[in-house]
């Protein structure tokens, strides 16, 4: 995960509190094994949403980012990481496709088209909640460093 501390004076960069990122990805996580265990496009569905609020609005406009910040960052202590904003925006987008992809796996029955996009985002969920290892986030500064190659 890109971590800064400061922004560039050159360019504008939103930063985001750093464990803001994992608090949502441990409810993604949560999220994304029940809907796979009991194969709900209702879950599916409004983890879609959240995962479009968050790419198209960014990480911070999130409902789980909105708990983050209302329960959760007050009781914490210690210095505030900040990291781009535009790593884990750029995950929730990769995880807004796997989760159109289940829903329309649900919606077209076809199970195992649903059950694979979801574990996939559930995979990628849990590296994020329990190793701090933003897979999307990893893939959009490879992106980056070889667009600018």
């Amino acid at each position: 995960m890109a971590v800064l501390n400061q922004s560039s004076a050159t360019t504008k960069v939103k930063l985001i509190d750093a464990r803001g990122p994992r608090f949502s990805a441990v409810i993604t996580t949560l999220v994304l094994a029940i809907a796979l265990v009991t194969q709900s496009a209702v879950l599916i569905a409004l983890q879609l949403v959240v995962f479009a609020i968050g790419a198209f609005a960014g990480p911070a406009k999130t409902p789980y980012a909105f708990l983050f910040k209302k329960f959760v960052k007050p009781r914490l202590k210690g210095e505030v990481r900040t990291e781009d904003a535009r790593p884990p925006q750029f995950a929730q987008s990769i995880g807004l496709i796997f989760a159109v992809v289940a829903l329309a796996g649900s919606l077209l029955s076809i199970p195992a088209l649903f059950t694979v996009a979801v574990g996939f985002a559930l995979f990628a969920a849990f590296l994020n909640a329990a190793f701090n290892f933003c897979l999307g986030c990893e893939i959009y500064l490879i992106a980056i460093r070889i667009i600018k190659k």
